[in-house]
Order: C-alpha cells, then structure tokens, then sequence
C-alpha cells in the first residue's frame, strides 16, 4: 500500500502529460480538419465560378424547333396507262401524323434527262426550295394546272424557272400527263386539302429528294 502510494503522484502527472498532448492533437485535428473543409469550399466556389465564366464566354446554343416542310421523294410505283412515275409528296407538320399525296414530276420518257437545263422535261432538281403563297386559279383558265397554283423558288443555281405545285388534270388520261418540271398532284382532292394544310401550318419549305 505505502508503495502504491509514493508512485501515485508519478501516475497522475503522467495522465495529466497524456491529456494535455491528447488535447494538442484533437486539437491539431480539428485544425486539419476545419482547413481541408475551407479547401473544399473554396474549390466548390472556384469550379462554380469557372462554370459562370465558360457559361458567359461559350454560350449554350438552343437547338432551332423544327418546322413544318414538304418532301418530294421518288416511289417505285406507276400510272400504269402512261407509264408516268409516280412521286411522294409527303406533309411534315410537327406534333401531326406525316400526310401523304401522289404526284407526278416531269414527263414519264424524260426522267433521266438534266434536271438543272430549262426546257428538259425532267422532274424538279434536288434541293431545297421555298414555297410562294397560294394562289386560287379562275376555273378553266389554266386547263393543265388545275385550281390552284403555289409557286416554288430554289434556293440554290439551276437553269429551271417558273416552277410550282398544282394539279395534273390529264395525268394517266393522254399525251399531256405528267408535267414540264413542276409537282402535279394526281388528285384535285389532294390538292385542295394540302393547299389548306399548307396555309394553317404556315408551310415555307420544301426538300426534293434524289
């Protein structure tokens, strides 16, 4: 007991040394700790304000809404009494089911022949093409056009002039079926109801497939 005694003295400085180097350490801890969280913030706040930066020099570009358009695109069908090919006249209207229309484009004995020369016969060139307004037709005055007229103007250089979208009365009848370049649609139906398609959806383009 009297030894116990003499070293208890020794014992309790020891833990009170112990303690204090344990509290200089939780507290060079806690210092690390705060510092690397303050590391943190700070890299948080420099990324964020490297995001604004690029933000503010390389702006997002917004992908454009796609628009209404006509497509005209060859089919592997034909007026069989003529031998005209028969196109696809196809309506885009985003948001609406894609409506379809046959037509005809060129003379059926000139299908090969240059689409860019004036006078050919051949169907419309490839391309992109914006569409005039639509322009109703007194009846009878132009027989091989139909009721309605809607004029086309290429955006790119070919020879071919005063083109447009109009019915083809005599297609499949006689010597006249087909057209002299421009897009014939079969059925005056057809074209009376893409003319007011046409209208309602605010229609400017049309892309002519090969």
């Amino acid at each position: 007991m009297v030894l116990y005694s003499s070293f208890n003295p020794l014992l309790s400085k020891a833990a009170q040394a112990m303690l204090v180097v344990s509290a200089i350490f939780a507290g060079f801890e806690m210092s690390s700790t705060s510092q690397a969280k303050d590391i943190d913030l700070k890299r948080t706040k420099l990324d964020q304000g490297s995001a604004g930066l690029l933000a503010i020099l390389e702006p997002s570009i917004a992908t454009p809404a796609p628009k209404p358009q006509l497509v005209l695109g060859r089919t592997d069908r034909l007026i069989s009494s003529t031998g005209d090919p028969i196109w696809n006249l196809r309506l885009e209207v985003p948001g609406q089911p894609v409506r379809h229309y046959d037509a005809v484009s060129g003379r059926a004995h000139r299908q090969q022949a240059n689409r860019d020369q004036m006078g050919s016969k051949a169907p419309l060139p490839s391309g992109k093409y914006t569409l005039g307004p639509v322009e109703p037709l007194a009846e009878g005055a132009y027989p091989e056009l139909g009721p309605v007229w809607i004029g086309i103007e290429p955006t790119f250089t070919t020879g071919r002039r005063v083109l447009g979208i109009h019915q083809d009365p005599s297609a499949g009848l006689n010597g006249n079926s087909g057209t002299l370049g421009c897009i014939g649609l079969i059925s005056k139906r057809d074209l009376l109801e893409l003319s007011n398609l046409i209208r309602v959806s605010d229609v400017r383009m049309l892309l002519v497939e090969d």
